[in-house]
């Protein structure tokens, strides 16, 4: 059911529009009504309804005036202008800033009902177009490959959470189940940089320099030929190369990097047979888990730094230059991303099970002392840049000139190292709420230190606001509530209700000044709000306190 707000300054038509209209019977809903402009402008600080229906000579602010800023802040919304027989030049105006529909006075029930149902046609055509399951799936079913490659861009690039990974493979239809993973990086030779023996064709052959995106395409469309027949895994793009990536059910990881290799080989003399271009491969270690295939990428783009050492046109295995573990130990950004959000807005539960997600497997990893103690290094400096930025006393959480980070080469047992960081990351955790808590509560106060040293402002507002303290409206809006239980706009109203009322219990100033006072540049809307606030009006409660 769509929203409806009614701004007339009429009461006895506004009445007969709100109570004489079968809303639900036309799929509407009022969620307000306004007796003028400006009022009906204050409730869409409160929420934008779909349909405005508003008169067009209204008090404080006109319907045009109204419709103009409507289509400026809330373009969504739909907007009927109500108006007499004599006022041809409004309805020209109404049409420059494309209201909706515009309805002559004097209307029946019938006149209104049918252009609100009209309306309701133009919201549902809306919605559908917006939801249009059929027409969505095509779209996407067309887009899918560009967006599968962008997603095995994203899990070369960097490490994934599982449950990330597990639902863009399915939505993606991508299958990745697997027991080892392994990345291996096809790189054009410079131009000219044949197999030893061979001659590079000169007819009917682009060089790389003539036509490089079409020699990429031409070695992606072999590597798939041959990834298909050996049912090696996907291959596709990425940054200007094409990579191969192995998805195996072999845990063995000789056997799978034999498996990538053969493949491999085979694709780079398939290469050079047919497009008389060589290219170098290299590749990364294996994996067992799909969501870490950014540390297998980034290690075939290293092996490719071998081709200046060993030269281009052959394969080069990361594991055949350098040394290293299969199951690297290794702090990396999706690590550090889970500590320092758990840092900044989990609980102790959740810190107690990252802690031991990060030490889970290191008492079996074949690495030396000094690869733990530089491990540890790395958490603990992911833990002080976050007290950093959270402006936390690095002597409370670490000591006196950090005397406790000296721990980190005295610890005899693993449980040693981890209870310790237990505690650092439990401080950190305290010391951080305690900050964000006076940090919220300091911003809320300066807010309404500006707001009671500038409500006599006609132009105060919530955006104005925010743009002295620099941050959004959204935000603040939320953290107002939350600190002050009342919204901005409540609270600045209530500061000018008190204000106006100070003045006149202990001046003799005339109600229109008093309005400018408090920040209403219109007289007569500062009385009709002050009686809606107050329950008079500015005289009647100057007599009242005189009279008392």
């Amino acid at each position: 059911m769509y929203t409806v707000l009614v701004a007339e300054d009429e009461f006895e038509v506004r009445e007969a529009i709100v109570a004489g209209t079968d809303w639900p019977g036309l799929g509407f809903r009022v969620m307000d009504s306004a007796e003028n402009g400006q009022e009906a402008w204050d409730l869409f600080a409160k929420e934008a309804p779909d349909l405005l229906l508003t008169d067009i000579r209204m008090p404080f602010m006109d319907g045009l005036q109204l419709a103009e800023q409507v289509k400026r802040h809330y373009p969504g919304t739909r907007i009927i202008i109500l108006s007499g027989y004599d006022e041809f030049e409004y309805a020209q105006r109404a049409l420059q800033l494309s209201v909706d529909e515009y309805v002559l006075k004097p209307f029946s029930s019938e006149d209104l009902a049918a252009v609100l149902a009209k309306m309701r046609g133009v919201l549902d055509a809306e919605a559908a177009e917006k939801r249009d399951v059929a027409q969505l799936r095509e779209h996407y079913r067309r887009s899918l490959p560009v967006l599968r490659e962008n997603f095995l861009a994203t899990l070369m690039m960097r490490p994934l959470k599982r449950r990330e990974l597990e639902e863009k493979s399915a939505l993606y239809d991508l299958r990745l189940a697997g027991e080892s993973f392994q990345a291996a990086v096809i790189s054009i030779d410079a131009a000219g940089q044949a197999a030893a023996g061979g001659t590079p064709g000169k007819e009917n052959t682009p060089s790389i320099s003539e036509d490089q995106e079409l020699l990429l395409f031409a070695s992606l469309n072999i590597a798939e030929e041959i990834a298909a027949a050996r049912n090696q895994g996907r291959v596709f793009l990425h940054q200007g190369q094409v990579v191969l990536l192995t998805i195996s059910m072999d845990r063995d990881p000789q056997a799978v990097t034999a498996a990538t290799m053969a493949a491999a080989e085979e694709i780079r003399q398939a290469i050079e047979r047919y497009l008389k271009l060589t290219v170098t491969i290299g590749i990364g270690v294996v994996i067992h888990e799909p969501a870490g295939l950014s540390y297998s990428y980034k290690d075939a783009v290293l092996a490719l730094d071998y081709r200046v050492i060993l030269g281009g046109n052959r394969v080069i295995s990361i594991a055949d230059v350098e040394q290293r573990h299969v199951e690297k130990m290794r702090f990396d950004e999706l690590k550090e991303q889970s500590l320092v959000r758990c840092l900044k807005t989990g609980t102790a539960d959740e810190l107690k099970d990252i802690i031991e997600s990060l030490f889970q497997g290191l008492a079996e990893a074949p690495v030396s002392v000094k690869e733990y103690q530089l491990y540890l290094m790395e958490i603990v400096t992911a833990v002080l840049r976050a007290a950093k930025d959270a402006d936390a006393d690095l002597d409370d959480l670490f000591g006196d000139n950090m005397a406790s980070l000296a721990e980190l080469y005295r610890f005899r047992t693993l449980a040693e190292a981890k209870a310790w960081l237990v505690g650092i990351c439990a401080r950190m955790m305290g010391s951080i709420a305690v900050v964000r808590q006076s940090a919220l509560h300091n911003l809320v106060e300066e807010a309404i230190a500006y707001t009671r040293a500038n409500y006599g402002d006609s132009e105060l507002s919530i955006n104005k606001v925010c743009s002295q303290l620099h941050i959004s409206a959204g935000y603040f809006s939320s953290i107002f509530k939350k600190e002050t239980k009342t919204t901005f706009v409540a609270y600045l109203l209530h500061i000018r209700m008190e204000a106006a009322k100070e003045l006149l219990r202990t001046t003799d100033l005339r109600a229109m000044e008093i309005a400018e006072k408090v920040g209403y540049a219109e007289p007569n809307y500062f009385s009709f709000s002050f009686k809606k606030h107050v329950g008079m009006s500015p005289k009647e409660y100057r007599s009242s306190i005189k009279g008392g």
